[in-house]
């Protein structure tokens, strides 16, 4: 059931927690103060008490009592099962105290004459009213930080006019294509990439990393980042919910919705816990009713009163959620982007990670280094046929043979029947001849090329050369594969490229292994293969055809930099896609884990504690019994120790 939202319980906290006082003062008065309570008219304090406490209860507790009926007519026991019956119980036995006091046996009558135990009603329900905002708050701290990134998107643009002039427009006016100027100390008011100018831009809000990065032409730059030095001109490419800012705070709330498998643990936990807690508070009713021979009645309706508040599994229903959602804000502000609360919970087991080349180890940015012509072809001719071929494909290698080619002033051929084979190649007709480019033969080498992408081009199906492309590894890459091998990860290559550029890579970064000329269809089996040997596998890729493997890991992680179809096929998005985000991506997902499992150590901690002094077990022996108010208080001690556990994920290093 969802939580009231914290605007429509505020109120309701503060008008019972003003009239909890004086019931708690009426209640303890005669005890601490009793000369200021003796000459009050007989009856009249308890009267007091039943005024002031009905509508703490029955208005300010609504919201649960509405729960506690549902958890009855769909028979699905749950914390509000508990906690209303538990405040019923003290008010309504008050209640019929008040009313018809003179026909309580003389055996229930103190001093005070019966006791009463409003106290107990209202200072549960304002306790269970202050851990339901609390909760309410630990969900609302979860993507605050992501949320201010909106507002750090300006209300309106400087569009540049056809003749150059500037005009103020606001922001949801900016279409695609549109030119805009941006000044030093302005933040962006959409994604684009920049035309005109240089500039450093302050993405921390975005990628967790402090340092500006440096933007010159053709460099992309998104929404709400912060433009430190430099006027620059970009164009818009992506504006209002297709801004990478926006499909942040769409991933965190779907992450936030979903669900981790310990949740689920701890939901069947609860589902069996009310139950036999109310078995508990009826023997221990029947019990002292039976066998104490002294108000043993009275005594078994307040220690099962004593015990359904204990009890409350408010502090149980906490402990993963109000972890999960803090862990997704805090991975949030670290450029983790968490879409499934599952795969955050798996990632903490993971044993191997299986890593694409192209554009995850690699910058994804390949040029050519070398070309090798054939039966007749000049180097010029070759690259002006491959880039022809390639110029529909959005591929890495063949982005770089046209920039290559482009480079050049080569004139590009129109390409006809184009068509494209995710990891094995493309083909096409230009001018009547049927172009055909591949992965080049597995035995074929180029001396000085030897961490090189090779390229073969065929043309009528004769062999026309090679292509040599160079990728070079991404900045911090060995650093990165040196902390998840420290972590315990097994770290495995899967590329699609030969296996003597894929060796020289594995060893060039130390990886535990590698597997070379992988079509994606083989990238989904080897995930498969993997996991049949008992390993939890992490997929870590950014391609169209990493997505099969992304989807079948256990945990599947895409480079933020990559393809839409990869990062919807992933669990987790690394908004840099860089390797280090991946590492704390782990750091994370262990820290969560960890603190769930803490959370729910307090939560069944406090209940398994107090149930037998509740019960009055230790009254036999020691003399103890629990007043139902000190029960409310501790099980809302577990609910506050649970929150304020969890809310420390929101500083955790990673």
């Amino acid at each position: 059931m969802g939580l009231p939202h914290e605007r429509y319980l505020r109120p309701k906290l503060y008008l019972a927690a003003a009239l909890t006082v004086p019931v708690l003062a009426l209640a303890m008065g005669g005890m601490l103060w009793p000369q200021a309570f003796h000459p009050w008219p007989a009856g009249l304090n308890g009267w007091l008490q039943l005024g002031l406490t009905t509508p703490v209860f029955f208005w300010c507790g609504a919201p649960f009592i509405r729960r506690w009926w549902m958890s009855i007519r769909e028979r699905d026991s749950n914390m509000f099962t508990l906690t209303v019956t538990g405040t019923g119980a003290a008010y309504f036995y008050s209640v019929a105290a008040v009313l018809f006091a003179e026909h309580f046996p003389v055996s229930l009558r103190g001093a005070h004459g019966v006791p009463l135990y409003f106290e107990a009603a209202a200072f549960i329900t304002t306790i269970v009213l202050l851990g339901q905002i609390l909760e309410q708050r630990a969900h609302a701290r979860t993507d605050e930080a992501i949320r201010g990134l909106m507002n750090l998107a300006p209300k309106t643009a400087h569009r540049l006019r056809a003749d150059g002039t500037e005009e103020d427009v606001p922001v949801d006016q900016v279409h695609i294509g549109d030119r805009l100027r941006v000044r030093p100390g302005e933040n962006l008011p959409v994604d684009g990439s920049l035309e005109e100018g240089s500039a450093e831009i302050d993405e921390s809000m975005l990628t967790g990393e402090p340092l500006p990065v440096v933007k010159v032409a053709g460099g992309a730059v998104s929404a709400g980042t912060l433009n430190t030095t430099g006027s620059f001109v970009y164009r818009a490419r992506r504006v209002g919910a297709d801004t990478l800012l926006a499909q942040i705070v769409r991933l965190v709330e779907q992450a936030v919705e979903s669900e981790a498998p310990i949740q689920r643990l701890a939901d069947r936990v609860s589902a069996w816990f009310a139950p036999v807690v109310l078995g508990i508070a009826a023997v221990t009713f029947l019990a002292w009713g039976l066998f104490a021979p002294e108000q043993g009645w009275l005594h078994g309706l307040l220690n099962a009163v004593a015990v359904l508040i204990i009890a409350c599994p408010c502090a149980l229903g906490l402990a993963t959620p109000v972890s999960i959602v803090t862990g997704i804000g805090r991975g949030a502000q670290a450029g983790v982007l968490v879409k499934d609360a599952a795969a955050l919970e798996r990632l903490a087991g993971a044993t191997t990670l299986l890593i694409d080349k192209t554009g995850t180890l690699t910058e994804g940015h390949p040029q050519v280094a070398f070309i090798q012509p054939a039966g007749g072809f000049t180097e010029a001719e070759l690259l002006r046929l491959a880039a022809s071929a390639e110029s529909a494909s959005e591929h890495p290698l063949a982005r770089a043979i046209v920039a290559a080619a482009q480079a050049r002033g080569l004139p590009l051929a129109p390409a006809t029947e184009f068509i494209a084979q995710p990891g094995a190649g493309v083909s096409a007709k230009l001018d009547g001849r049927r172009v055909e480019i591949s992965r080049a033969p597995a035995h074929y080498e180029l001396p000085g090329h030897t961490t090189a992408t090779l390229v073969n081009v065929t043309v009528d199906g004769q062999d026309a050369g090679v292509i040599a492309l160079a990728d070079a590894l991404k900045t911090g890459t060995a650093a990165a594969i040196g902390a998840l091998q420290g972590l315990g990860l097994k770290v495995v290559m899967v590329t699609g490229d030969r296996t003597a550029a894929a060796r020289a890579v594995a060893a060039q970064l130390g990886l535990d292994g590698f597997h070379a000329e992988v079509t994606p269809a083989r990238k989904q089996e080897l995930v498969r293969e993997h996991q049949a040997e008992g390993e939890r596998v992490v997929f870590a890729g950014d391609g169209l055809n990493d997505a099969p493997a992304l989807a079948a890991a256990d945990v599947g992680i895409a480079m933020g930099t990559g393809t839409d179809v990869a990062m919807h096929s992933a669990g987790i998005v690394l908004v840099k896609g860089d390797l280090a985000a991946l590492v704390r991506a782990v750091h994370l997902s262990r820290a969560v884990l960890r603190n769930i499992k803490q959370n729910l150590f307090w939560a069944f901690a406090y209940n398994f504690a107090g149930l037998p002094l509740a019960a009055g077990a230790l009254y036999p022996f020691f003399g103890w019994l629990l007043n139902p108010m000190f029960a409310g208080a501790a099980m809302s001690l577990s609910s506050i120790t649970v929150v304020a556990n969890a809310l420390r994920l929101r500083r955790v290093r990673l």
